[in-house]
C-alpha cells in the first residue's frame, strides 16, 4: 500500500476518473505523440518560382551512308619468281644438278630424316628455303612442306596468283621432288608444332627435323678454299671425304640416339629431346620427349611459345644444351636472292645479289627486266643443250654468297629489328581468289594475337621474359606464382 504526502489516504483505494481532453501537459519525459489541438497559422503564400524548361532531345543519331575508309593503299609493287630457270623449266631434267660435294648419300643413309618446313604466306621465301636445304644436300624425298594457308585445296588446284600472299606452288614443289602435306585449318604457330608431332606418329617417325622458311642454309666450304678445276657428275668421289650440312645433321643424329654419351649433351645421363644446329633455324627433335613434356602450348600462338616449350624441357628432367651443334651456314633473311640459280653453284650463270626494295616502283621494273632477260637466256640454254658445269667449294662465288647474305642479315635487322618480318606483307594481290583475307588486316590481326600470347606466357609463370629457369621456376609452376614484376 502506498499513500500520498498530502493526506493518509490509501491512493490505491481512491477512484479518480481522468479527463484527458482537458489536459495540456504531459508529465512525460518523452515528446508527446498527440498531435496539438493548437490550430497552425497558415503559411504565407511565396511566390512560386518557374522552372527551367527541359534540354531539347538530341537529334537522332544519322546513319552515314558509308562507313569512313582508311586513306587507300599504294599499288604494291607486282612479285616476280625469283627462279627463272624453274619457271621455264619442263620437268626436273631440265633443272640444274646438285653441286657434286653437297650430294646425299647413296643408298640413303639407315635412318629417317625428315625435315619438315611450314609455310604460310611469301612464295618466293619459301622457294628459297627449300631450295638451298636440296643444294646443301638434304635429300628432296625428305623434305616436307606444310601448306599452313588456311586456304583448303586452292593452291593444289591453282586457284591462287603469285601476287596472292597465301599462294604456294604445287607444280613446282613436285618438281624439286619434296612432299606436301595440306594442314586442315589456318594453324598457329604452336598449333602447327603440335600437327608435326601428330604427323611423325602416324608415320611412325622416331625424330624429325624442322626448319623455318626465312632461312638460307649453305655448307661449310672455306677448307676447301684454293682448289681449282671443274667439278662434274664424273668426278664426284673426288668430293667424298665433304660434310654437308646434311651429312653432319645425320652424324648429330647418330649422336644423339646412340646408346654411347653423346659428345653434344650438357648432361649425357639425361634424355635428350632436342638438338638446335642455329637455334632453332633447323632442329631435331625426339618425339618421345615432346610427347612426354606435353606438346606446345597452343594458348601461345606465336613468340613466347618457343621459350615455354624450350624451358620446360629441362624442367621434366631433359637434356637441353644452350648452344648449337655447328654443321652448316643457316642465315635468317627477310628478303631473296635475285635469282636462286646462285645456289646451285654452276660456272657460267649469275653473280649473287640480294636487292633491297627501299623504292618498290624501282623495284618492279628493275626485276620486271631481269625477269624477260633471264628467260631470254635460258631460253638460249635449253634450246642448245648447253651442260651445267660446277663450280668448287669455297670458290670466289661462294665467298660472294657469304657477303651477300650477311646484306640480307643486315637488311632484315634493320632500324632496331623492324625489318625481321617485312617479308610477310611483302605480297598484297589475291582480291577475288578463294579464302581471300585482306593482308594488312591478316597481319594486324596476327600481331593482336602474339601480344595476347605474351600476355598469357606471363601469367602462366608469372614472369615475363624467357629465362624461367633463373628465376627458379620448375614443373608444375604454372599458374601458381604471383607475378615478379611491379
Amino acid at each position: 500500500m502506498s499513500y500520498s504526502w498530502r493526506s493518509a489516504i490509501s491512493i490505491s483505494d481512491v477512484e479518480v476518473p481522468l479527463d484527458f481532453s482537458k489536459a495540456t501537459t504531459t508529465t512525460s519525459a518523452e515528446p508527446s505523440s498527440t498531435p496539438s489541438s493548437t490550430p497552425q497559422a497558415e503559411p504565407e503564400t511565396k511566390e512560386k518560382v518557374s522552372e527551367a524548361p527541359p534540354p531539347p532531345e538530341p537529334p537522332a543519331k544519322v546513319i552515314p551512308d558509308h562507313p569512313k575508309y582508311k586513306p587507300d593503299r599504294p599499288p604494291p609493287p607486282e612479285v616476280v619468281d625469283n627462279f627463272p630457270i624453274a619457271a621455264a623449266a619442263h620437268s626436273a631434267a631440265d633443272l640444274p644438278s646438285i653441286p657434286p660435294w653437297n650430294l646425299p648419300p647413296s643408298p640413303h643413309v639407315p635412318e629417317k630424316t625428315p625435315l619438315f618446313i611450314g609455310f604460310t604466306r611469301n612464295w618466293l621465301l619459301l622457294q628459297q628455303t627449300v631450295v638451298s636445304h636440296i643444294t646443301a644436300g638434304w635429300p628432296a624425298e625428305d623434305i616436307y612442306v606444310f601448306e599452313n594457308t588456311g586456304t583448303m585445296n586452292s593452291n593444289e588446284r591453282g586457284l591462287l596468283s603469285l601476287q596472292n600472299p597465301f599462294f604456294l606452288n604445287h607444280t613446282r614443289l613436285h618438281m624439286f621432288g619434296v612432299n606436301i602435306i595440306t594442314t586442315p585449318t589456318l594453324l598457329t604457330f604452336s598449333q602447327l608444332q603440335n600437327f608435326y608431332i601428330y604427323t611423325a606418329i602416324e608415320k611412325n617417325f622416331t625424330t624429325y627435323f624442322w626448319g623455318h622458311m626465312d632461312v638460307i642454309a649453305l655448307p661449310f666450304e672455306a677448307k676447301y678454299d684454293g682448289r681449282s678445276g671443274n667439278a662434274t657428275g664424273a668426278d664426284v668421289g673426288r668430293f667424298e671425304s665433304f660434310k654437308s650440312p646434311y651429312k653432319l645433321a645425320v652424324e648429330a643424329l647418330r649422336n644423339a640416339t646412340s646408346s654411347a654419351p653423346d659428345v653434344n649433351a650438357i648432361d649425357p645421363t639425361r634424355p635428350w629431346a632436342i638438338r638446335f644446329f642455329s637455334y632453332d633455324r633447323l632442329a631435331l627433335v625426339n618425339r618421345e620427349a615432346f610427347e612426354k613434356i606435353g606438346g606446345w602450348d597452343t594458348s601461345i600462338p606465336y613468340y613466347f611459345t618457343d621459350c615455354d616449350m624450350h624451358e620446360r624441357i629441362p624442367m621434366n628432367g631433359f637434356d637441353f644444351p644452350p648452344g648449337d651443334v655447328s654443321i652448316g651456314n643457316f642465315t635468317d633473311v627477310a628478303g631473296t636472292l635475285d635469282d636462286l640459280i646462285v645456289l646451285y653453284r654452276k660456272k657460267n650463270t649469275v653473280q649473287a645479289n640480294f636487292t633491297m626494295e627501299w623504292d618498290p616502283e624501282e623495284a618492279r621494273k628493275e626485276e620486271e627486266e631481269k625477269a624477260v632477260k633471264d628467260l631470254d637466256n635460258r631460253a638460249e640454254v635449253l634450246d642448245t643443250g648447253e651442260k651445267w658445269i660446277s663450280d668448287v667449294p669455297g670458290s670466289a662465288a661462294y665467298k660472294r654468297l657469304l657477303e651477300v647474305m650477311e646484306q640480307m642479315t643486315k637488311h632484315k635487322n634493320k632500324n632496331g629489328g623492324g625489318g625481321r618480318n617485312t617479308w610477310q606483307r611483302l605480297q598484297t594481290g589475291g582480291q577475288g581468289e578463294p579464302y581471300y583475307r585482306d593482308p594488312e588486316g591478316f597481319d594486324r590481326a596476327v600481331g593482336i594475337i602474339t601480344q595476347a600470347g605474351r600476355d598469357i606466357y606471363a601469367e602462366k609463370w608469372g614472369h615475363q621474359t624467357c629465362d624461367l629457369l633463373k628465376y627458379n621456376r620448375k614443373a608444375g609452376d604454372e599458374w601458381r606464382v604471383e607475378h615478379d614484376w611491379e
